[in-house]
């Protein structure tokens, strides 16, 4: 019977793992890519987005084609512009958290409830 291997993702592939020194003190040599994860959590005290966590809720969403390369083209270029490796996932977790603090912040004159009303 043939065993699974289990590969890193992308994220765990780019993400930092110290401070820059190997354990002998000497400086390790710079990274060949500039291409960095993004923090497993918020800098700042405010209720955000989840992050690099694990879920144990799942919620299934039904997006266009045209919605699904929207949003591959924005990680890439978040990934290609800013350095910033996110998948999917967590760029609409992102997302979702700043239209829910909009609301929560805004209510009637929020941004979701205009797009909600003017559709």
């Amino acid at each position: 019977m043939a065993r699974r291997v289990s590969l890193p993702a992308a994220d765990d592939l780019f993400r930092p793992t110290g401070d820059g020194t190997a354990a002998e003190g000497k400086p390790q040599s710079a990274p060949t890519s500039a291409v960095r994860a993004v923090p497993d959590a918020p800098t700042e005290e405010k209720k955000g987005a989840s992050g690099r966590i694990r879920h144990d809720e799942k919620m299934t969403v039904y997006v266009t084609s045209q919605e699904l390369v929207d949003i591959e083209r924005t990680r890439l270029a978040l990934r290609a512009d800013h350095g910033l490796a996110v998948d999917r996932g967590r760029l609409v977790r992102e997302a979702l958290d700043l239209v829910l603090a909009d609301f929560a912040e805004n209510g009637e004159s929020s941004l979701l409830i205009r797009q909600l009303t003017e559709g």
